[in-house]
């Protein structure tokens, strides 16, 4: 990885070459983050502006502050779902605004601490869990708009009351409009053609991001229907409407301001901790991806990544934005349209701002429905069958975090669907290193106890069971050579076997048994301890 100093100080030889490559791969990636932007705060239930502010901010500061050179930051589409969980909770997007503020100070905490090299210690079954429900509610919240409803709780409202269930699915499908279905159908196949390797091979064509082309193809369909009037063919919930901002004091005077009466709620610091644990998840998992994507193979620092992001945040916050990640989607754009440091992300959020600033009115052509494919189709690859298949062949200890974590997450919301993932996945390291480490061999009178690895509390029911086997008038043996660790609560098991036996009239004798934890500390403090353990309860 270059030295700090190199990245701070380029050199203007170096400056210069990165610019021809930086520049075209962030044009590429200001198109792909576009709808993304737009289609992410559409989803989330807020001003489509505050995606594009998110956007800036990633450009213009996260990308400046993080050590990665090629990672593009902003609004993502795994915070959807804790946005609309959040707003709902704190009953107000500006109430939320200060839910992000906090939460990019804890990242910042995050970072300064440490805690960027945690993220490893998560089982990867929980984290495909995670952005698979995040793919289902995708699909599910977008699908509505795709065929021309506002939303969900719209397309409801236009079933009947007492309606039957096949009445009501009548009723449903008749309230989908066509433009919109078409728009739909065709962009969910062009996406899918651009995955192709010979559309891929096509030149020309196959550079051009699949996102941006199905831009081009909602905007055209939108002008050739309409003839130049564009509300006889798409009313106003089915495109995009931006405010007109001529300047940087006529956007942010449109923007909404953070409530700081939320402050006085005790459900915005766990909507904080919330959003900062996996805003920094997907960062970290993003930031993991960009490195191997790589062609330099560069290693980004993650806490220093973290502070960014916090800083990001900080400031999308303040200025009404949705909450910041690194986001993969953008950041492999970035990559293979041949991006070398991170002046293209700054690009992308130049061009960004001034497509907010005098794109407005040419944006009102793009039918919502371009967007809601394009998060339709991100919301298949997280949620992808073959995915599933995957996770089921590597057997039930993987299976099952992830079905808990993906069931969970649905139930209830998604920090709380992690962590009880996170539980379940524990549950099974817990018996892979329980398992076998303790056995007992019978020879008539005579057992020998073989404690086969290190032995945690977790085994202490299992040392009970074994124990029983062993009658009156009996000789046990407990072997330790093949161990380094006894816990304490099983060595206090033994201890308390072995000062009954006696009266029971079994012989016991311990072999090579490993120091309890109380000698190691001592010993690690300075006091002297013995590195071996004298027979419990036996006849010398």
């Amino acid at each position: 990885m270059p030295s700090l100093p190199s990245l701070r100080k380029p050199s203007i030889a170096a400056l210069a070459h990165d610019l021809r490559h930086d520049v075209p791969s962030g044009i590429v990636v200001f198109f792909v983050a576009l709808p993304l932007c737009l289609g992410i705060a559409l989803a989330s239930g807020v001003p489509l502006l505050s995606g594009l502010v998110s956007g800036i901010v990633g450009g213009l500061v996260v990308a400046w502050l993080s050590g990665s050179q090629l990672s593009v930051s902003g609004p993502a589409a795994g915070l959807v779902a804790v946005v609309l969980q959040s707003v709902a909770t704190l009953g107000s997007f500006e109430a939320f605004l200060c839910a992000v503020v906090l939460a990019g100070a804890l990242q910042y905490v995050f970072g300064r601490v440490g805690a960027g090299d945690l993220a490893a210690c998560f089982p990867s079954a929980v984290i495909k869990g995670m952005l698979a429900a995040i793919g289902l509610m995708l699909v599910v919240k977008q699908l509505p708009i795709a065929l021309g409803f506002a939303s969900a709780q719209h397309a409801l409202d236009q079933l009947p009351g007492e309606a039957a269930s096949l009445e009501a699915w009548r009723s449903l499908l008749t309230g989908v409009a066509d433009d919109p279905l078409v728009v739909t159908l065709v962009s969910l196949a062009i996406l899918a053609a651009w995955e192709l390797p010979v559309v891929k091979r096509l030149p020309g064509v196959g550079r051009l991001p699949a996102p941006l082309v199905v831009v081009l193809w909602g905007v055209g369909y939108h002008a050739l229907m309409s003839g130049g009037a564009d509300a006889a063919v798409f009313s106003e919930h089915q495109r995009v409407t931006l405010p007109e901002a001529g300047s940087l004091a006529a956007l942010a005077g449109q923007m909404p301001a953070p409530d700081w009466r939320a402050l006085a709620k005790p459900e915005l610091y766990t909507v904080a901790i919330s959003l900062a644990v996996v805003a920094s998840l997907e960062t970290l998992l993003s930031l993991e991806a960009a490195d191997k994507l790589d062609p330099l193979k560069r290693v980004a620092p993650p806490n220093r990544e973290l502070k960014a992001q916090g800083i990001g945040n900080i400031v999308a916050g303040l200025l009404g934005g949705l909450p910041i990640t690194a986001v993969i989607v953008r950041t492999s754009a970035n990559i293979q349209a041949g991006a070398r440091s991170r002046l293209s992300a700054v690009v992308h959020g130049v061009l960004l701002l001034l497509s907010v600033l005098f794109l407005a009115s040419a944006l009102k052509w793009l039918p919502l429905a371009a967007l809601s494919a394009i998060l339709l189709h991100t919301g298949f690859k997280l949620a992808k069958p073959a995915l599933f298949a995957a996770v089921w062949r590597q057997g039930h200890a993987a299976w099952l975090p992830f079905a808990v974590t993906l069931g969970a997450i649905l139930a209830t919301n998604l920090l709380t669907g992690i962590f009880i993932g996170l539980g379940c996945s524990l549950m099974f390291v817990v018996h892979a290193n329980t398992r076998g480490a303790l056995s007992l061999v019978s020879h008539g009178k005579a057992h020998l106890l073989k404690l086969n690895k290190d032995v945690s509390f977790f085994s202490k029911s299992r040392l009970r069971h074994l124990l029983d086997r062993v009658q009156p008038g009996d000789e046990l043996t407990v072997d330790g050579s093949r161990c380094a660790f006894v816990d304490d609560d099983v060595r206090e098991a033994l201890e308390e076997f072995a000062r009954h036996a006696r009266q029971r009239g079994i012989q016991v004798e311990l072999r090579a048994m490993p120091a309890a934890a109380s000698a190691r500390a001592q010993a690690s403090s300075g006091g002297a301890t013995s590195s071996t353990l004298k027979p419990l309860g036996s006849s010398q």
